[in-house]
């Protein structure tokens, strides 16, 4: 399937009949659903389990890293707005606790030959296997942390988890809060892509969400990492936000693509005052309408695909020659909790404040406070808040979710034969529902 301008064409007519809020599923079942009779002794158990039928999966791990010198008003992030290194520094020092304690449940692996018995054959041996196929630091501001910090987390992340060969490694960015040098430092760590955030370059806007951001500052930051061997840089966009018009936000596009990122994230913004407090500093008299927020979002699927990006899906676009593209081209595309992926098979392991992770068929999130999570960890407990273990219905119904929204088909006889059901029976109510769809040309079934 190739998206370019001429197949990305927007009915706005339709785009109103539809317009309700829906889940952008990051995860399946989404993460409100998650329970707490879900917790400490069940990813307990999954840990025990990875090993278990001589399957190994490779592991990618998240580290959520909360704190911010200011606060963006449109943020909808779990953060710690501080200037008080001694804080971060602390919090360093319990992401290794953590990180020790999971290693401890992840147990041993067989490396070399089988194991038969009691016994080993031949030269195999038992011994621990921490291979990491995907690393992320997300936030929060990660490059809140001073250099010195950045390398105890690293060196306690080596401590028990090992990159693969080609290994991803990727931070996000803000590029008001990067001295020079930073970015030359993270690639000495291992850190090979970037996600910097940018959301719109219109001084007006920047202003009206207390984030002012100079185009020089975030080119400098870009042409460092490029500089220092960053294989990959992608930039946040938001559209939505206040004082937002076409003509800004087109002027704001012209200006990312002449920046040339390999991959382009553009997120619509969610005004949920209630929700989270900082949006509350929000003039809602500001915010675009729907017709202008609509007229926004087809105005960059034009211009971002006329310029040659591929879209990627719901939010992202990329380059043709960037790993997502050719994942997606492969069948091998993926979408967790940091966007998409092309690590689809990997357990993922969260570390800090409420990051999530994924073991096997199951789901976790971690305590949302930092006094939570210190005192979890004190008593030498997983500071695990809740969780949810997935049924067989929630695994086919997720495979389905999975290939719409990374490939925009989805091959019923696939879908029968992993999970042994007849497709056609099995989802009689969600295909009559789709039948309004395939009136309005916006879906097309057929027998395979």
């Amino acid at each position: 399937m190739t998206n370019t301008s001429e197949d990305l064409a927007v009915d706005p007519g339709l785009i109103r009949k539809y317009d309700f809020s829906g889940p952008r599923y990051t995860s399946y079942p989404t993460a409100d659903r998650f329970v707490e009779g879900f917790g400490e002794a069940q990813v307990r158990q999954w840990l025990a389990k990875r090993n278990i039928g001589g399957i190994k999966q490779p592991l990618s791990v998240y580290v959520h890293l909360p704190f911010c010198n200011t606060i963006c008003y449109y943020c909808a992030c779990n953060k710690v707005v501080t200037k008080d290194h001694g804080r971060s520094a602390k919090y360093i020092k319990y992401l290794a606790r953590e990180m020790a304690l999971v290693d401890e449940l992840l147990g041993d692996e067989l490396l070399g030959d089988e194991l038969l018995g009691d016994g080993l054959l031949g030269d195999g041996l038992l011994g621990k296997d921490r291979s990491i196929c995907q690393l992320h630091w997300g936030g929060g501001t990660p490059t809140f942390l001073t250099h010195a910090e950045m390398g105890t987390l690293m060196e306690a992340l080596h401590r028990h988890f090992q990159p693969l060969p080609g290994a991803e490694y990727s931070i996000e960015i803000d590029p008001r809060k990067v001295e020079p040098g930073t970015m030359a430092y993270l690639a000495g760590l291992g850190f090979n892509r970037a996600s910097m955030g940018v959301q719109d370059f219109d001084p007006a806007v920047q202003a009206a969400v207390n984030r002012v951001q100079s185009e020089a500052e975030t080119r400098r930051a870009i042409d460092e990492a490029r500089a220092s061997g960053f294989r990959s840089i992608n930039v946040d966009l938001i559209y939505g936000l206040p004082k937002q018009t076409r003509g800004g936000f087109d002027a704001t596009l012209d200006r990312v693509i002449d920046i040339s990122p390999e991959r382009i994230a553009l997120y619509n913004y969610a005004h949920l005052p209630t929700v989270f407090k900082p949006q509350r500093r929000i003039h809602v008299a500001e915010l675009p309408t729907a017709e202008a927020r609509l007229a926004i979002f087809t105005d960059a699927l034009q211009k971002l695909t006329a310029a040659g990006y591929v879209y990627i899906g719901m939010d992202h676009f990329a380059k043709p020659d960037d790993d997502l593209a050719i994942a997606q081209r492969q069948g091998r595309l993926h979408r967790n909790f940091q966007g998409y992926s092309t690590h689809a098979d990997s357990d993922l392991l969260a570390f800090g404040i409420s990051a999530i992770g994924r073991i096997g068929p199951t789901y976790y999130q971690n305590t949302k406070t930092l006094d939570e999570y210190y005192d979890a960890l004190d008593w030498g407990h997983l500071p695990v808040k809740r969780g949810i273990e997935l049924t067989q219905d929630d695994l086919v119904r997720r495979a389905v979710i999975q290939a719409l929204i990374c490939h925009f088909r989805l091959s019923v006889e696939s879908v029968e034969l992993a999970y042994l059901v007849d497709f056609r029976r099995y989802f009689a109510p969600e295909l009559a529902d789709l039948d309004a769809f395939v009136k309005e040309g916006l879906v097309d079934i057929s027998a395979e």
